[in-house]
């Protein structure tokens, strides 16, 4: 007995749902692999035989979703996925509504001024102001911040329900990489209400970070500044903070947050 059309139009369907959520976690782990993944490991992430899995990467390779590293032979996040990201960040309301505070942490500190926040368990930058002097540090907007390392990753780490790093990737000599010493140090970080990253992600680069809060009292993300620590000096830590906390409770104050609860 033959098969209706309808539910042969219906197994079709299930196998492009189907092949459209592989892809879809196909993208989830190369977003999440520093160093590419190779063909073996997808096929067994996927659960899938080695073909299968070269054929769903391939199709994300060819729309430009991926890309495979001529040398390592391994597969990674390609540029359509950056273009999709800025044209999401590009819509976030809170990005326009931080952008003359982040102008103003510029021309107060003349060091790049940026926006963090939480998404999907990680820190990512929606919107950065460069710094105006020849020797600056760039952000980048839509990178993702390590959280254990980063002044913004620290800030939304302690102030944000997320859970540690399951690994504390070694950066710098700096770089804490003891679990236990991380909450000590997000701790400390609640108790003065500020981030610093003291050369923990890069050489030779300083940053600080501070929560901002929505009307709720709920944090919203947290905005923070960068520069090279030959700028960046110890002796001027103070002030930058005092500086950078002072724009935070603005723009708190600007999302309806009564900041006087800060003071408290």
């Amino acid at each position: 007995m033959h098969r209706s059309h309808r539910s042969h139009l219906g197994e079709v369907h299930l196998a492009e749902i189907q092949s459209l959520a592989r892809g879809l976690k196909i993208l989830d782990k190369l977003a999440t692999a520093e160093d590419g993944v190779g063909i073996t490991e997808l096929a067994q992430y996927l659960d899938v035989d080695k073909s299968s899995a070269s054929r769903l990467v391939q199709t994300l390779v060819n729309y430009g979703y991926a890309e495979q590293n001529d040398s390592s032979r391994k597969y990674q996040l390609g540029a359509q996925v950056i273009m999709l990201c800025r044209d999401y960040l590009n819509r976030i309301p809170l990005r326009d509504q931080a952008r003359p505070f982040l102008q103003q942490l510029v021309d107060l500190t003349g060091e790049a001024a940026h926006l963090g926040v939480v998404t999907h368990g990680q820190a990512v930058i929606i919107d950065d102001v460069e710094s105006p002097a020849m020797l600056r540090v760039d952000s980048g907007v839509g990178r993702f911040m390590l959280l254990h390392c980063t002044a913004i990753g620290k800030c939304l780490l302690a102030y944000h329900d997320l859970p540690l790093p399951d690994e504390l990737e070694h950066r710098t000599e700096r770089t804490i990489v003891d679990k236990q010493r991380l909450e000590q140090h997000l701790a400390e970080v609640r108790q003065q209400g500020y981030a610093f990253d003291d050369e923990e992600n890069f050489d030779g680069v300083r940053c600080l970070a501070v929560p901002v809060y929505g009307y709720k009292g709920t944090l919203v993300g947290t905005i923070g500044i960068s520069g090279p620590s030959i700028r960046m000096t110890l002796d001027r830590i103070p002030e930058l903070v005092e500086t950078l906390k002072d724009v935070a409770d603005s723009f708190s104050a600007y999302l309806g947050y009564d900041t006087r609860k800060l003071k408290a």
